[in-house]
């Protein structure tokens, strides 16, 4: 089992996918803990990604389509927001 903690912001990091079939607990600010699945949290992961590259003008590789001068220091998140409750989703 994952164990991960919520941060002050309502952010967990995660930085790649979970195996599948794993069980993940994630302590939330509040004190209450709330077992997540691999795939459940891949789904959030996934979604909080399409997101953040639909807000940067990427594509859905990550690739930027703005003019060559443009610098894009990082393609990618590490902090996911999670909520009680979307476990279950």
């Amino acid at each position: 089992m994952i164990t991960l903690t919520q941060d002050a912001d309502g952010y967990i990091r995660m930085n790649k996918h979970f195996p599948q079939n794993t069980a993940v607990a994630v302590t939330f600010n509040d004190g209450t803990v709330e077992q997540f699945t691999g795939r459940r949290l891949n789904e959030i992961y996934d979604a909080a990604l399409a997101s953040f590259r639909s807000e940067n003008g990427l594509d859905a590789k990550g690739f930027s389509r703005r003019p060559a001068k443009t610098v894009q220091s990082k393609q990618s998140i590490e902090f996911v927001p999670i909520t009680p409750g979307m476990a279950t989703n």
